[in-house]
């Protein structure tokens, strides 16, 4: 069952950062780049243009990828070498005069981490790690045999555990650096998920983490929102009500790619939602649920477009 939940989620893209997390003012530098020149990536002057190594030209393709503002396009000259163009969300994100070009916003980083783990995801090893795997305190290899296990059972054969590990070690670097004495250059390196306080050192253990569940007071209402509808509408298509159990605890769903518990989802939505006509929440035999008037799409982007125009949430 996991198995199919993996597969049905993300694509078998492994260790195509080339061991870089993302670092801030790269998917800035990604989309300015691929709108002016959609073969960029492809180009033997793309160092040049990037301003940076060929082992992370090929990291800021993936991470632009991966947290969907870039997208592949058919390239006619070339057709086994696509092109890169930005995608609807990237413009929205980080045009001139888009929502937040700069990623100066919390709420922009919580938004790329939703990106990030919503099907079809490009991140499978982030996507079992918050969604599918059990442990709130553990160690490295565990999480990389879990990963191994479910890529099997996903008919992903051909993964090399070497891959995975690989992916693990990028994970944790992204939202924690290493303990001192075993930091390198890019442990020192800004990663924007550190702000979100989502993994962290476990303490008194050697090579151990814990996921930090609970209320996020940097997540926004808003985005919270955005995040629990857009789950409403890629997974329950036609429906317009969803359990808030549902929201916190579902493979794929925002309480757990937030790590948040059922009362903190519960209050952060209520607070969004308590502002806005057409959405409310009912407790009917005390079950806690979102119930909406409309398609929850609608009311998703709405959000977003509210969140940045007003920051009102």
């Amino acid at each position: 069952m996991s198995g199919a939940l993996l597969a049905d989620a993300a694509r078998p893209a492994f260790a195509r950062h080339e061991t870089f997390p993302l670092r801030f003012g790269w998917l800035r530098k990604a989309y300015m780049s691929a709108g002016s020149d959609p073969a960029v990536f492809s180009e033997a002057g793309a160092t040049v243009e990037l301003g940076v190594g060929k082992n992370m030209v090929n990291a800021i393709r993936y991470w632009a990828q991966a947290y969907k503002i870039l997208e592949e396009r058919p390239n006619a000259q070339r057709p086994r070498v696509p092109h890169l163009v930005p995608t609807e969300f990237g413009h929205k994100l980080l045009d001139e005069g888009g929502w937040d070009p700069w990623l100066e916003n919390v709420g922009s980083l919580w938004l790329l981490h939703w990106q990030l783990l919503r099907k079809p995801s490009l991140a499978p090893v982030w996507w079992t790690a918050f969604h599918l795997f059990a442990p709130e305190q553990f160690h490295e290899q565990q999480l990389v045999d879990h990963v191994v296990e479910l890529t099997g059972a996903a008919g992903w054969n051909s993964v090399a555990e070497a891959s995975v590990k690989k992916d693990v070690d990028c994970l944790l670097r992204t939202f924690a650096p290493r303990r001192v004495g075993r930091q390198t250059m890019d442990d020192l390196l800004d990663c924007p998920a550190r702000e979100l306080g989502l993994i962290e050192l476990a303490a008194g253990e050697v090579k151990a983490w814990r996921f930090v569940t609970g209320s996020k007071p940097t997540l926004p209402p808003a985005v919270l929102a955005y995040a629990c509808l857009d789950y409403l509408d890629t997974s329950a298509l036609g429906e317009r009500s969803i359990s808030i159990a549902r929201l916190t605890s579902d493979p794929g769903s925002p309480g757990r790619a937030f790590r948040l518990t059922e009362s903190a989802l519960f209050e952060g939505l209520s607070k969004a939602v308590a502002l806005v006509p057409g959405l409310r929440m009912i407790e009917p035999g005390g079950l806690r649920q979102l119930v909406m008037d409309g398609d929850a799409r609608t009311h998703a982007d709405r959000f977003l477009t509210d969140y940045y125009a007003k920051a009102y949430v």
